[in-house]
């Protein structure tokens, strides 16, 4: 090895604000993977980075020898073209659930590798183990038949797939460099370019229940997104979307299934599908299937009415080994001890739901994790969820609570009574889709 490139030359270089080479940023990737760089190294580097940042074409390279740490998937067995979307992250968010199936009824192929929540926000395999016997951990193999048959698979996170990320985010969530720009990036790229995806759609969320509370950050982590995509050969565009209140009506992993089960029967609360509407149209306009948006809009609409995209769900949980019932009768979903309503303490207007605030009263009651280790409860959570704006009656329902443990419930429904505030004057709706980027 050059003794340029030796680790400690590396770092220092990026710690005193220069921008790396190509070579170096493979070294550190490759570092990264083979364990030839150890892990006070490696933190090293991720704080240099995490304060002098990277340039384009460094986040660029990065990104892509994230990628090529492990294994690039093959798709040229699937004839349709190829779209993902990829969310930051929110509460409430089940829309991969139901827009995988949306897309893939308008004849385009949606190979997804997804992940589990950590912290407040629901993971999307975590929900689809809600459904009994769900596989989410396919080897490439079935990947890739699934993809070429049924064209869409959701499944988690192969070891072979970009392993550095794997080693390096792990270090990331306990070294305090986890909101960096950069870092996200190539975090979130190398994983959807790998799986062999050729069009990439962005959700990133901004607000009290996102990953980024602040637009103008979200806004810039979406930019840098499209333009590394880009400069790798990838097309994609971001939505910036408001997460101030949860999406939809429930949070909590089977709460959520049945939810996504309504928006595929035409039934679904209107915000969790205006973002999927918006989202498919991106898909749809990327892979060139759609002209325009109300082309794409309509499509997918269609795609509801007809039965498709239900029949396309129906397949994909047949495929992966869960109980096809359950799209028919959601009750075969687990369900929890308690379900218990929160009364309203007056009659008025809703004037907030929290989204931070109903997540900790779901992690309370064991629908996410605090930490990698914690078990997941699939059943519990809350549903039926007030929206503001809402007009509600004194001891009116602001929520059910599913709950398997008395004294979780008790603490769930005093951090949801914070949550959620009634008061007399009407409130404005705030708008949830703020801005296309790319």
């Amino acid at each position: 090895m050059s003794a340029s490139l030796f680790p400690q030359h590396v770092i220092a270089r990026k710690r005193d604000g220069h921008a790396l080479t190509r070579e170096e940023i493979a070294a550190f990737v490759r570092g990264a993977t083979d364990g030839s760089w150890a892990d006070y190294q490696l933190s090293a580097m991720l704080m240099a980075i995490f304060f002098r940042g990277m340039t384009p074409q460094e986040t660029a390279h990065f990104t892509e020898a994230m990628m090529r740490s492990g294994f690039v998937a093959d798709l040229s067995n699937v004839s349709l073209p190829k779209a993902d979307k990829h969310s930051t992250g929110g509460v409430g968010d089940k829309v991969s659930l139901h827009l995988a199936p949306m897309v893939a009824a308008c004849g385009v192929a949606v190979p997804m590798i997804s992940g589990r929540g950590l912290g407040h926000t629901g993971g999307t395999l975590d929900k689809l183990e809600s459904i009994p016997g769900f596989r989410v951990n396919l080897s490439f193999a079935e990947y890739r038949a699934q993809v070429e048959k049924i064209g869409v698979a959701l499944i988690g996170q192969t070891a072979e797939l970009a392993p550095a990320d794997k080693k390096l985010y792990a270090l990331r969530d306990v070294t305090g460099t986890v909101e960096c720009v950069p870092l996200i990036c190539a975090s979130i790229l190398s994983k959807k370019l790998a799986e062999g995806t050729q069009v990439l759609v962005g959700d990133v969320k901004f607000g009290r229940g996102a990953f980024m509370k602040d637009k103008a950050k979200a806004r810039e982590l979406a930019q840098t997104l499209v333009s590394v995509a880009h400069a790798m050969g990838t097309p994609m565009r971001a939505v910036l979307t408001a997460m101030d209140e949860p999406l939809g009506r429930t949070v909590g992993n089977a709460l959520e299934v049945a939810e996504s089960i309504d928006c595929l029967k035409g039934r679904g609360p209107a915000d969790t599908m205006e973002v999927t509407f918006v989202l498919g149209e991106q898909m749809l306009l990327l892979a060139k299937v759609a002209v325009t948006k109300e082309d794409a809009r309509k499509k997918l609409e269609a795609s509801v009415t007809s039965g498709a995209a239900l029949q396309k769900f129906r397949e994909l949980v047949a495929a992966q080994g869960g109980d096809v019932r359950v799209v028919d009768e959601p009750a075969l979903l687990p369900q929890a001890k308690f379900k218990v309503g929160l009364a309203a303490p007056r009659a008025g207007f809703v004037q907030d739901v929290d989204a931070l605030g109903v997540a900790l009263a779901s992690l309370e009651l064991g629908a996410g994790r605090a930490k990698t280790s914690d078990k997941i409860d699939h059943a519990v959570g809350v549903s039926a969820l007030v929206k503001i704006g809402e007009r509600i009656e004194v001891g009116a329902p602001l929520g059910v609570i599913h709950a398997n443990d008395e004294k979780a419930l008790a603490e769930a429904q005093a951090i949801l009574g914070k949550a959620i505030l009634v008061g007399a004057a009407p409130v404005a709706v705030s708008t949830l889709i703020d801005e296309i980027i790319g």
